[in-house]
Formats: C-alpha cells, structure tokens, sequence
C-alpha cells in the first residue's frame, strides 16, 4: 500500500530475516500465495477427521519451517497456544467424544495441521505485502485487507502492552506466588486489560482510517504485488500435499471422513 517504510525501519515488523538468502526462501513468496496454500490445506482437511490425514500435513509444514526465517522465540511463542489448544481438544474428546484415544489423537492433529499453516504464512510475511497480496492478487476488498494490516500491526504492540500490563501490576504487589489458583486469576484479569486496551486501540484507529478514506472508493499502490512461477509451485505443492495425505490414509485404511 502508498506509504510503506522499510521493514528494517519499521519496528513493528515481524522479525523474520527476509530475503536474506535462498535458504529462507519460503519468507520471499508472495504473501498472496502463502495464505492460499494455507486455505487450501485448511478446507481440504476439514472432511477428514483421522490422524494420519492431518498428521501427514502437519509434517509437511513442519518441513517448510526452517526455511520460513521465523526464528526460534517467536516459533515458542507461535506454537505454544497451537499446542496448548490442541491437547485440550484432545483431552475434551478422548474424554467426552465416541471414537476413544484414536478419535482424539486425530482432532488434535487435525486442528495443528489446519491452524499452524495460516500462523506461519501470516508470520513469515510483512503486513503491507500481505495487504498489497490480498488487494492486488486476491481481489479482496480494499477495506478488509486494511484490516488485516492494521491487525498484523498490532501485534507487536498488544504484546508489549502485555509486559506493560504484568510490570505495572508486579509493582503494585500482584503477584501468585506459588498459588496455582491465585496465578490462573491474575492472568485473566491481565488478559482483560489487554482486550480493553486493544479495543481502545482499535476503535481509535478504525477513526483514524475512516477519517483518511480507507475503503471509500479506489486507491493507487505504492508497488506492484508480483506473482512469480515458485508462487504458484507453492500453490501447486499445498494441493499435492494434500492428495499424499488422503493417498496415504486410504491405503493404510485409516481414512475417516466427517461426512462419511
């Protein structure tokens, strides 16, 4: 979009070494087909409900992750509530669901393979590219891409918000200590904080935007989104990925569809 800085001088960039050789090479990909592989793996995995399916995806993912240039503190910080959520699922289906341990090794599984592509893509990505991605080569809406731009630029700061939040309130003496109870309420009040802040924040820059014009009629950009062959490859990969995990699943006879 118009007025772009440079990702070196723009704090709120995701710290992703970009272009910085052809080993991270999957973070100089259009943006624009990042996120379409990603829609692709996400609707094709949601008729299938086994393990092997989603979990022949998930390493197909898994693979592509040292050549995103994501780097290790943000892949923890990415991961531990994919993670999180799914065990939970897990637990909650093995417990309550129809289908046992399996039926619930294969929801976790699922859920990673359809959530982690969509996260790294958007991750591995620099928002105003994505915005001129989904503008330019996605055909969406301008408004709506302005959104998701504003919102992968909130990110960062809603996390530094977040440590401002734990150190004002560590200053006033709120602390758990060693009270498992005491710390789960601590954390959502904290986490209450933070979405006040964010919708704050938000409605002050929906006010801001409106005011500028964002969304009311065509805009000029500041540089042309390409498409190169490796995005469609990328494309063309995410689609094969997909037709390997149901190949392997059906003959190893653990195919499970949701609608079958």
């Amino acid at each position: 979009m118009a007025g772009r800085d440079t990702a070196a001088a723009d704090p709120m960039t995701p710290d992703v070494p970009r272009r910085a050789g052809s080993r991270y090479w999957l973070a100089g990909l259009n943006p624009a087909a990042k996120l379409l592989a990603a829609l692709v793996l996400a609707l094709g995995l949601v008729p299938a409900v086994d393990a092997v399916t989603g979990g022949t995806v998930l390493v197909g993912v898994l693979l592509l992750l040292p050549f995103s240039g994501i780097d290790r503190r943000t892949l923890l910080v990415l991961g531990g509530p994919f993670l999180l959520m799914g065990l939970s699922s897990g637990l909650v289906n093995h417990l309550y669901g129809e289908h046992g341990l399996e039926g619930a090794v294969g929801v976790a599984v699922r859920l990673l393979a359809i959530a982690l592509p969509g996260a790294v893509a958007a991750v591995s990505s620099d928002p105003t590219e994505t915005a001129d991605g989904l503008v330019q080569r996605l055909k969406v809406p301008e408004r709506p891409a302005m959104g998701v731009l504003a919102a992968l630029r909130l990110v960062p700061m809603l996390a530094d918000q977040w440590r401002t939040v734990t150190l004002a309130r560590r200053a006033r003496g709120l602390e758990a200590g060693r009270h498992p109870l005491r710390a789960v309420s601590l954390f959502f009040s904290r986490l209450f904080a933070l979405l006040v802040r964010a919708v704050r924040t938000g409605t002050l820059m929906a006010t801001a935007m409106d005011a500028r014009g964002f969304g009311t009629g065509p805009r000029t950009h500041a540089r042309h989104s390409r498409w190169r062959a490796a995005d469609t490859l990328l494309v063309v990969g995410a689609v094969l990925l997909l037709a390997a995990a149901y190949t392997l699943s059906a003959r190893l006879g653990t195919l499970v569809l949701l609608f079958g």
